[in-house]
């Protein structure tokens, strides 16, 4: 998933943006249109991971299953 200010992100908005130059756009417009359709994609936006480091150091860390066992 390309994230905005990656090289790969960088280079679909250049393409999208080609795409719609012949709209009749001004370039603001047509700068917050792609933009909007880039970050809007589901498919675009960074996934989260679920690994062990996300919930914080372990000392911190809710504590899973049933207690009072």
């Amino acid at each position: 998933m390309p994230r905005p200010g990656s090289h790969s992100y960088d280079t679909e908005r250049a393409r999208r943006r080609k795409d719609l130059e012949g709209k009749g756009l001004s370039e603001q417009e047509l700068g917050e249109r792609v933009n909007k359709g880039l970050q809007s994609d589901p498919a675009k936006r960074p996934q989260k991971t679920g690994g062990d480091r996300a919930a914080g150091p372990k000392s911190e860390r809710p504590t899973r299953g049933r207690e009072g066992e």
